[in-house]
């Protein structure tokens, strides 16, 4: 991660850690994670995560404030949802999902691990 761009930069305590291409900075806080994701340009879940989770779908919910680029979520019913960044990110389980651009997608997180949706109220799709 570049150390010129203090969103990319060093982040004391945190755990990190590479999924597929993704980056991961996360502590902990409470009953909470807190994270920054990192998404390559590029990136795409169905080529670059799902070989690693082995489900067809993402099956996580995203929660949190999406800090640059581009992402867009295709659900299983052919919804497609774009986010932009500066903006509120609630994504549910079951979706594909892409960076569009050849800026990085840079997401703050919030979670509870396998709780989230139902302790957020997120609608399951």
């Amino acid at each position: 991660m570049s150390q010129n761009n203090s969103l990319l930069g060093p982040m004391p305590g945190a755990e990190h850690r590479e999924v597929g291409g993704v980056q991961i900075d996360m502590v902990r806080t409470g009953d909470a994670r807190v994270k920054r994701v990192v998404y390559p340009a590029g990136f795409r879940w169905s080529r670059d995560m799902r070989p690693v989770v082995g489900t067809e779908l993402c099956m996580h919910a995203h929660v949190g404030f999406l800090a640059q680029g581009q992402i867009n979520i295709e659900y299983a019913d052919g919804e497609v949802v774009a986010f932009v960044a500066p903006q509120v990110v609630a994504i549910a389980p079951g979706h594909e999902g892409w960076v569009v651009g050849e800026v990085a997608a840079v997401l703050i997180e919030f979670d509870f691990e396998g709780e989230t949706v139902q302790r957020l109220g997120l609608i399951q799709r």
